[in-house]
């Protein structure tokens, strides 16, 4: 049976990074960018948000809800403002053109990815990126099917024909679309999240990972999912844990929960039952 552990949001954040990689070629253990170690954010606004930003609590792992204003800037780099901390967008070719005055909604589900930019003031798209196994339409030919929080998208190859060909069914890539669900770009992009505080009140955001401790080192703990390697602050309400164990991190607005499973039993070393192998009889 598992342990549960609960914590309240607590006035001083700890501090957590998760780097995750959303391009063709997805880089999923990756550690995030020293840049985006900043001190807690004040709450993001929460002006005027499609409906697909409202948010249940998580019931897919792994599955991410974030929303994020612009920080800052560089080449090739975005910095953004969550409710949890700092999310840092890279690509070698897009998002050259993100102003303060843009909002950017992201959505994680298992191995699917949504990143909707729009304007704040009226809410209009600027771009909305889809990342996803590549999965081709049913019916319409020259079609790909994508899951999105508002559910099955199927977008067409426009100008694009040449470049999807060079990838084929299931294999992992980003493109963006436009309002007419036709592909404009395919691009490299990627992400890091770092997780520095709990969401203060009256923001939304959720969160679910699972994985197994790997490392402990001060008041980190680094544990293995499905979408990377995370470090976590035992500050925000991760108790002792022992590497090995199973855990997952839940975040419901303003809520933390730890799950922690017993760690399995490490056999005899003097056990007279010979280990398995894979290897080819000679």
């Amino acid at each position: 049976m598992g342990i549960r552990f609960l914590r309240a949001r607590r006035p001083r954040p700890g501090q957590a990074l998760v780097r995750f990689g959303l391009a063709c070629t997805l880089s999923f253990a990756s550690i995030g960018l020293a840049e985006a170690q900043e001190p807690a954010q004040p709450p993001v606004s929460s002006a005027e948000a499609p409906a697909a930003a409202s948010l249940e609590p998580a019931r897919v792992d792994p599955s991410i809800t974030l929303r994020g204003s612009v920080w800052r800037t560089k080449t090739g780099i975005v910095f953004l403002k969550t409710p949890v901390g700092m999310l840092t967008f890279s690509s070698k070719t897009t998002l050259k053109d993100l102003r303060a005055s843009h909002e950017v909604l992201f959505w994680v589900h298992e191995q699917n990815s949504v990143v909707d930019i729009r304007k704040k003031s009226d809410g209009s798209l600027v771009h909305r990126y889809l990342t996803g196994p590549m999965t081709f339409g049913a019916d319409v030919p020259k079609t790909l099917r994508w899951w999105t929080p508002e559910g099955e998208e199927t977008t067409h190859f426009g100008t694009q024909e040449e470049r999807l060909g060079a990838f084929h069914e299931g294999d992992l890539l980003t493109v963006e679309v436009d309002e007419a669900h036709t592909v404009v770009g395919v691009h490299d992009l990627q992400y890091d999240l770092q997780i520095s505080q709990t969401p203060p009140s009256g923001s939304q955001a959720q969160l679910l990972l699972s994985g197994t401790v790997s490392k402990l080192k001060s008041n980190f703990v680094f544990f293995r999912t499905p979408v990377g390697l995370v470090m976590v602050n035992s500050k925000i309400g991760v108790p002792q844990v022992k590497v090995g164990q199973p855990m997952t991190l839940r975040i419901d607005n303003q809520q933390v929960t730890v799950d922690l499973a017993p760690v399995a039993a490490k056999s005899s070393r003097n056990s007279q039952v010979p280990t398995p192998s894979l290897a080819p009889a000679p």
